[in-house]
């Protein structure tokens, strides 16, 4: 799994405040994952980081949540 840069993190986060201005769920779902993703990459990269893994876990929850309901 690599590293997050953070050109990732700054473009999830334009794409997070341009989801505000306007989107459909299957946007949103797809954004959800993109964003778990993330968390479980930076989760995997700080192994000793008890509350990045949980973030991480709570993140991949609700993405998987959008997926089967979009």
């Amino acid at each position: 799994m690599p590293r997050p840069t953070i050109t990732e993190v700054s473009a999830l986060i334009a794409d997070l405040a341009a989801l505000r201005q306007d989107h459909t769920s299957a946007d949103h779902a797809a954004l959800m994952d993109r964003k778990a993703e993330l968390l479980e990459r930076i989760a995997a990269h700080t192994p000793a980081d008890a509350d990045a893994a949980e973030v991480a876990r709570l993140a991949r929850e609700r993405a998987d949540a959008l997926k089967s309901a979009g």
